[in-house]
Order: C-alpha cells, then sequence, then structure tokens
C-alpha cells in the first residue's frame, strides 16, 4: 500500500472515499465468511488502517456492517423498482410474476441476506440513537421503493398491503437464509439419512412460495 495512503483523510470527498473502501472490503470478507467471523482487526488489516482509524469513520463494527446493510438494500430497491413493470396478465399470473421477481433478486444478494439474518439479534446492537435512526430512515426509504413498484405491477395491492408483502418479505427472508444453510452437521445429518432430507429448503423456491401465498391472503381478506 503506498504511503500516501496511511494519510489522514482530510476533505469530505476523501473521507467518503474511505468509508466505502472500508464498505467494499467489508463486502468482500462476508463473501469469505459468515457475519460473526467478520472483526474490526481484520478488516483494519486488510483495509491497511490501524483499528483505531476505522473508527473514525464508523463507531463500531456493527455500524460498518449496518451500513453496508442499507447500501446493499438501496441496490436491491432499485433493481426490484427496475424489474417490476406493469403487465397485461390476469392477477394470479401478476402475482407469480411478482413472487419471482422479488425472491429471485434477494436471492441474487448473499451478503444482504447474511446481514438481515443478522441485523436485529447483531447489527442493531452497539450502535448509537443517531446510528439507529440513519438506518431506520434509510430502510423505511427502500421499502417505500419497492412499495410503490409493487402496486405499479400489482394494482390489486393497496400501500398499505405492498408495505406489509415488503415487510414481510423481510422478515421471511431472516429465516429462510440461515434455514437454507445448514450447519456441516445437520448437513450431514440430511445426507446419512434420506427420511431428514424432507428438512432441507431451497431458498429462492420457499421464499417465492411465501411471498405468493402472503398477497394472495392479503388480496383475499381485504
Amino acid at each position: 500500500m503506498r504511503p500516501m495512503d496511511f494519510q489522514r483523510a482530510r476533505s469530505n470527498e476523501q473521507r467518503e472515499m474511505r468509508r466505502a473502501r472500508i464498505l467494499a472490503v467489508t463486502s468482500e470478507m462476508l463473501e469469505e465468511m459468515p457475519v460473526a467471523k467478520v472483526s474490526l482487526n481484520e478488516l483494519s488489516r486488510r483495509v491497511g488502517l490501524a483499528k483505531s482509524n476505522v473508527l473514525r469513520y464508523f463507531e463500531s463494527r456493527e455500524a460498518v456492517l449496518l451500513q453496508l446493510l442499507d447500501a446493499e438494500l438501496h441496490e436491491w430497491a432499485a433493481q426490484v423498482d427496475a424489474w417490476l413493470v406493469e403487465s397485461p396478465a390476469d392477477c394470479l399470473e401478476r402475482i407469480a410474476q411478482v413472487a419471482d421477481v422479488v425472491a429471485s433478486s434477494i436471492a441474487e444478494r448473499p451478503v444482504m441476506c447474511d446481514l438481515i439474518s443478522a441485523q436485529s439479534a447483531v447489527l442493531e446492537r452497539n450502535i448509537s440513537t443517531e446510528v439507529a435512526v440513519q438506518h431506520k430512515y434509510a430502510i423505511a426509504g427502500e421499502v417505500e421503493t419497492i412499495t410503490r413498484a409493487m402496486v405499479r405491477a400489482l394494482p390489486e395491492l393497496s400501500n398499505e398491503q405492498a408495505w406489509q408483502v415488503v415487510a414481510y418479505t423481510i422478515l421471511l427472508t431472516a429465516g429462510a437464509w440461515p434455514q437454507s444453510r445448514p450447519a456441516p452437521a445437520i448437513q450431514a445429518a440430511y445426507d446419512l439419512e434420506p427420511d431428514l432430507a424432507a428438512g432441507q429448503m431451497d431458498f429462492t423456491e420457499t421464499l417465492r412460495d411465501l411471498i405468493r401465498v402472503t398477497i394472495t391472503g392479503l388480496l383475499a381478506s381485504a
């Protein structure tokens, strides 16, 4: 690493570049290891900064991960907004299309899925109220983007119902993602005992079905 990389970032642009670098390295680490294994010490080493310097840009490890989750959610919302379009198909077919787009777009983002799974139990701990407020507003904005896209593709849904679908989808992701990636001992049990294999799940297929059932149920109960 060049000596200039160790100099303190003085301008706003330099600080944002440093923050972006920290987030990019964190994302790379999450492609190699689970959230629980991401440490400030290893992150600092890979970024080329002292741990104390990383904490100049983010108040804690959890704040780094939370900011990365916000960025992942922003990209996901933009993708769904682009993919969900008006269609002349009948209602049931459009429900299936919406469920497929949302589930597939989530499955393409394993880092986001890992972070969502750890959000309540890990990421939202050890942060300040200021960071929490920023995070919750960021999530609200992305949920609103997807809500509008969902109503555009499926106008039978009210704004409130579409918001519920998005909120439930995030909750379902938090549970289904780790369940679809069993620990080695559990996977070995599935491999050893065929009768237990029914407990395995395909994440995309499961999430797609759950979203479809959720939408159908909300429309039926209206």
